[in-house]
């Protein structure tokens, strides 16, 4: 057997896991993704000189993680699977940047966070593709952006107005946040305020992955209630994020009145999370254990009242907002990523669901609160902006529901637990939907129960590489609009 086959949140231990040579696991990857698996995580761990490579596996049609393993001690290379697996591209890149060890035949083999002039004198230049010809010209944006954001560049190559190429280059930031989760073991408050702070606007999506891995390893079940809050949370911090994203999407296009009502919804919504736990982006709500805050029985009738109006005013401003001509016109038709594409380059959340791709971790690999209503996926199939804008609304109504599910049946009970000792030598994954998509975290200890390893993948790291294709062969004038339909993290990128 070289898979072992692990739940979403199931601690396992190191020994259990296979390990395989790295030709074997490698064409194992390969025939596993081409019969309908997804690949959620591939990475290295390095112990007294050898980088032991995890990899893991989904199937979603069956709620099943496969995990498994290969040691690099002597050998420094091995045949890249990214001529096969397009989806692999950038994990290798990762790998490579990391450890040294080279994905031979790797079509794409540049620097991840690295080769930034000024920063690193030792690292290598990042060097850009570029084009030739006749009428041929290059278009930078940023790194340094007109606002508060965080720094990435964006490299066009165009013919006239027509972008042919673009390549997008971050790890401006060099944050080393997964090493500072192992230099910091014994803060465990500072370590969930490591885990808000991955991407800022997924505070409850990162924080509850990492708590739920640490739950795993100390083999502790938080209640039914603090799963829900948890939940309710998670749905909240959705809502927010998709009506800020409507909000912006209009004032890309010139209609001030969806900008301005969609913004004046998700200050409400803001404003509810902050009612729970004194921050309108939900710092501080989540412990290892539980939850920080409880729900009174006032508050959870307040929230519910206001999920009630918030389905109505919503549904109103969206029907404008969708029968509007001249928003249409820009909407319809213009950033178009397929099905086939998305899959093959692994994309996750929405925007694969816009694109008809169905991935969701809350009805895939569900946990907390999810375990007890379950969630349907929703897909539309025409993957360009339109769908990416629609499908929020719609993620909007069902978040509604499961927030009223939650709290119309809410389960009394403690809202904490007392974390144990983590199992020395375990490692377990953690699956969260955040509103971007799947968050992903792999949590390994060594023999003193110690985290030795934190890995971490914001969906971001999926699907930065999603916008430069949906830009081909548009008008440089819509990258804003395209950019904004998709709304990546550079801080969830820049690890």
């Amino acid at each position: 057997m070289n898979w072992l086959e692990i739940k979403n949140l199931q601690s396992v231990s190191l020994k259990d896991i296979p390990r395989v040579h790295v030709d074997d696991l490698t064409g194992e990857i390969a025939g596993g993704l081409r019969s309908g698996k997804r690949l959620v995580q591939f990475f290295g761990n390095e112990e007294k000189d050898i980088v032991t490579l995890y990899v893991i596996l989904a199937d979603d049609n069956s709620s099943k993680l496969f995990v498994s393993s290969s040691n690099f001690d002597g050998n420094k290379s091995y045949r890249s699977i990214t001529p096969l697996v397009s989806s692999a591209h950038l994990f290798e890149r990762e790998l490579y940047e990391q450890f040294g060890i080279k994905p031979e035949g790797h079509p794409w083999l540049k620097p991840v966070r690295k080769g930034i002039p000024g920063i690193n004198s030792r690292e290598e230049k990042y060097e850009f593709f570029g084009m030739s010809g006749q009428d041929v010209h290059e278009v930078g944006v940023g790194p340094i952006h007109a606002g508060v954001i965080e720094p990435g560049h964006f490299r066009f190559s165009c013919h006239g107005e027509k972008i042919y190429q673009l390549e997008i280059k971050l790890g401006f930031q060099h944050r080393g946040i997964e090493e500072l989760f192992v230099r910091n073991n014994a803060r465990q408050t500072y370590l969930l305020k490591l885990a808000e702070s991955v991407a800022g606007d997924s505070v409850i999506g990162h924080s509850g992955a990492f708590a739920s891995a640490v739950e795993s390893l100390s083999n502790l079940d938080i209640t039914r209630r603090a799963k829900q809050i948890r939940t309710s949370a998670l749905e909240l911090e959705r809502i927010a994020v998709h009506l800020g994203d409507l909000s912006a999407l209009s004032t890309d296009v010139g209609y001030l009145t969806g900008s301005s009502v969609f913004g004046a919804l998700r200050t409400k919504i803001i404003n509810t999370t902050m009612a729970l736990c004194g921050n309108r982006f939900g710092r501080g709500l989540i412990t290892a254990g539980g939850i920080n805050f409880d729900i009174s029985t006032a508050l959870a009738g307040k929230i519910i009242s206001t999920m009630d109006r918030l389905n109505d005013e919503t549904t109103l401003a969206a029907e404008v907002l969708f029968s509007s001509a001249s928003v249409l016109e820009r909407f319809e038709k213009t950033g178009i990523v397929s099905k086939e594409t998305a899959r093959e380059i692994g994309m996750v959340g929405p925007a694969a669901r816009a694109s008809g791709l169905a991935v969701d971790v809350r009805s895939d690999h569900p946990s907390g609160g999810y375990e007890f209503f379950p969630v349907h996926k929703l897909t539309l199939n025409s993957g360009d902006v339109f769908a990416r804008a629609y499908i929020r609304f719609i993620e909007v109504q069902q978040s509604i529901k499961i927030i009223k599910e939650q709290l119309e049946n809410f389960t009394a009970g403690e809202i904490k637990k007392d974390v144990k000792q983590l199992d020395a030598e375990k490692f377990a994954v953690s699956l969260c939907e955040g509103w971007r998509g799947e968050i992903a975290y792999v949590l390994i200890t060594g023999k003193d129960g110690k985290l030795s390893r934190v890995k971490i993948k914001d969906p971001s790291f999926h699907n930065w590489f999603a916008l430069s294709l949906a830009v081909r062969n548009e008008g440089i004038s819509d990258f804003p609009l395209c950019n904004k339909s998709f709304n990546l993290s550079y801080s969830g990128f820049d690890l």
